[in-house]
């Protein structure tokens, strides 16, 4: 049964996280559309529970001379510019030996970091656009995790999140403007269509209204 949550504060997050049984890990995934702040409410989930560690989906971004290759650098961020079947092979991992440590890209490969879910971590959090996406790939992530949150916010506020994010990262605001136009919202559209198969949707409006980073 889908249940539907508003989230105020980090506190009402916490509340939500199910027990895991000791000698257990348990997968959490938060989906939602660009600038629903799945990011930001992963990290809070994950500082909160002691036994928690952070695996981004965004870890799975395919190379931009890939993309390049490929023809879709003009729309990273779709589906198709991702490595969805490595993405569910690393979770599969996750899920089956959690005696060991396992090591996950990260989205900074110019730092040439890796994630490290050491076997303590009784809850990985997963976060990303298409956990719920019914596709090649996404389906094998998502059989992968307990439950899916859907995260969802006042679309004005989202997009205009989203647009100073672009900003920020060096787009002119024009730019950054057409980017959340053609590339953002027909991804966001996307996400939406599967919201129906969370297990939770989380009402984050008032508590992404008042946090800095989106």
């Amino acid at each position: 049964m889908q249940r539907t949550s508003s989230v105020d504060r980090p506190e009402d997050l916490v509340a939500l996280l199910p027990a895991v049984e000791e000698g257990t890990r348990m997968l959490l995934g938060l989906a939602g559309p660009p600038g629903a702040g799945k990011s930001t409410l992963a990290a809070a989930l994950a500082g909160a529970r002691s036994a928690a560690s952070l695996v981004p989906m965004d870890g799975f971004h395919l190379a931009d001379r890939v993309l390049a290759a490929h023809g879709t650098l003009d729309r990273k961020g779709a589906p198709e510019t991702f490595d969805a079947h490595g993405y569910a092979a690393l979770l599969a991992r996750l899920r089956r030996a959690p005696d060991t440590t396992v090591y996950a890209p990260s989205f900074d490969r110019e730092l040439e970091q890796a994630l490290a879910v050491p076997p303590s971590a009784e809850l990985v959090i997963t976060e990303g656009n298409y956990l719920l996406l019914d596709a090649p790939g996404w389906r094998e992530a998502r059989h992968q995790l307990d439950e899916v949150w859907f995260l969802e916010v006042d679309p004005a506020l989202r997009r205009s999140r989203l647009v100073e994010r672009h900003v920020r990262f060096g787009k002119s605001r024009p730019e950054a403007e057409r980017w959340v136009r053609e590339v953002d919202e027909p991804n966001a559209a996307r996400v939406g269509a599967s919201r129906s198969a969370a297990d939770r949707i989380l009402d984050c409006t008032g508590w992404y209204g008042t946090t800095p980073h989106g």
